[in-house]
C-alpha cells in the first residue's frame, strides 16, 4: 500500500494474486494433515493437485525481474516489496513440502522421501520455467492440456533445441534444493 501511494502505481498488485496461488499448496497440506484418516487414493489425488500448484510458490522469486521496470528513485522500495513476497512464497513452499513429506512417509512407507523430494524440487524448477517463459498457469493442465503437453513433450525430446529450458530447470531446481537443505536443517535444529 505504501508503494502504491508513493509511486502512484498499482503495478505490483499482481504479487497479491501470486501469493494467493502460493498459499494453495500449503492450504492443501494443512487440510490433509487435519484429517485423522485419509485413503491412499484420496491422498494420491490431492498430491497431484498439490503438485500442480506447488511451482506457484517459488515462482514469485522470478518476479524480481520486474524491478528493472520500477521507479529508480524508489528502487529500494520495489526491492523490499518484491523480496518480501518472494520470501513469503519460499517459506510457504518449504513448509508445504515438509508437510507433504510427512503425509507420504505415513501413508506410503516404501517411497524414498529424499529422492522424491529432490525430483519434486527440480520438477518445480521446470514448472517455474513453464510459467515464467512459456506463460502457462497451473489450471491449464485442465483447460488447455493438449498445448501444454505438446510443449513439454517438445522440450523433453529435443533438449538441445530447448537448452534454455534445461539450464533454467537445473539452475532453479538447484536453488530450490539448496534452499530446502538450509530450511530443513534450520527447521529441524533444536532451539536454544
Amino acid at each position: 500500500m505504501i508503494r502504491i501511494k508513493l509511486n502512484q502505481s498499482f503495478f505490483y498488485l499482481f504479487l497479491v494474486w501470486n501469493i494467493f496461488l502460493a498459499i494453495i499448496p500449503y492450504t492443501i497440506t494443512m487440510y490433509l494433515n487435519s484429517k485423522p484418516a485419509i485413503s491412499k487414493l484420496k491422498l494420491g489425488l490431492w498430491f497431484l493437485v498439490w503438485l500442480a500448484f506447488l511451482p506457484n510458490a517459488p515462482y514469485i522469486v522470478t518476479d524480481l525481474i520486474h524491478i528493472r521496470i520500477g521507479n529508480d528513485a524508489l528502487l529500494w522500495l520495489d526491492v523490499l516489496v518484491v523480496l518480501s513476497f518472494a520470501l513469503s512464497g519460499l517459506l510457504l513452499f518449504y513448509l508445504s513440502i515438509l508437510d507433504m513429506q510427512k503425509l507420504i512417509a505415513k501413508h506410503f512407507k516404501k517411497v524414498p522421501i529424499i529422492t522424491s523430494t529432490l525430483f519434486i524440487l527440480f520438477l518445480c524448477g521446470f514448472g517455474v520455467y513453464l510459467g515464467r517463459f512459456l506463460r502457462y498457469n497451473s489450471w491449464e493442465i485442465i483447460s488447455n492440456p493438449q498445448v501444454l503437453i505438446a510443449d513439454v513433450f517438445n522440450i523433453l525430446v529435443a533438449p538441445f533445441q530447448h537448452a534454455d529450458a534445461w539450464l533454467f530447470t537445473l539452475g532453479f531446481g538447484t536453488f530450490l534444493a539448496v534452499g530446502y537443505w538450509m530450511f530443513n536443517n534450520f527447521y529441524d535444529s533444536p532451539s536454544t
